[in-house]
């Protein structure tokens, strides 16, 4: 997070730019429909995991969790004009990818101290058809470090927005199904890290296989 930004400031450009932009765009643009909203506690550190099939699907889950969520980006995006200020204003805070990067942890985690919740795609990049095969244990240990609940939420027909070669966003109908809230993994040990990955995928797999 800025340091130089105080966490209001902060949190004041998020709303601004969800409502104003991100809001108005999911529901007149992509028609979106969004089930499970009360499951999202209003409080308190909180990783949402998710599936991960487009680059709107981080404005899309936080708009629908109804709180401010921060994601992981890769490092490359913010050194391009424009898009770097735009996913800054939304939370966004960069990651080496393929490396254990302590940086991004620790930013995730001083986030979590500010009142955001943390977002975190289980299989960590993105997937043709918004499915996953091949958890990762990331999300997992970032709640455990945090001692944070974990709101499984699955994003269906992103895949579709934007064609290939093309820079214009299809008006495709988008929902987004929030699950119930897992409690904080008891440990960093291993397997049992695993085990909340696999079942992380199944309640999220459930809901996409749901559709419209």
């Amino acid at each position: 997070m800025d340091k130089n930004r105080e966490p209001f400031i902060s949190l004041a450009l998020y709303h601004a730019f969800k409502w104003s932009v991100v809001s108005p765009m999911l529901h007149a643009y992509f028609r979106g429909n969004i089930y499970g909203a009360e499951n999202v506690p209003e409080s308190g550190p909180l990783v949402v995991v998710s599936n991960h099939a487009s680059y709107f699907d981080p404005p899309i889950v936080s708009n629908c969790v109804r709180r401010p969520v921060a994601y992981m980006a890769k490092e490359e995006l913010f050194k391009i004009p424009v898009l770097a200020q735009a996913i800054k204003l939304y939370g966004a805070y960069p990651v080496s990818r393929g490396s254990a990067d302590r940086n991004a942890i620790r930013a995730a985690l001083e986030y979590l101290n500010n009142g955001w919740a943390v977002g975190v795609f289980l299989q960590g990049t993105r997937t043709p058809d918004g499915k996953i095969t091949d958890p990762k244990r990331g999300a997992l240990l970032l709640a455990a470090k945090a001692k944070a609940p974990i709101l499984p939420v699955s994003v269906w027909g992103t895949e579709a927005i934007l064609e290939k070669g093309s820079k214009i966003p299809r008006a495709v109908p988008v929902t987004v199904r929030i699950g119930n809230l897992i409690a904080a993994p008891s440990s960093s040990n291993k397997e049992e890290l695993e085990a909340l990955a696999q079942k992380c995928t199944v309640v999220i797999n459930q809901m996409h296989d749901l559709g419209r």
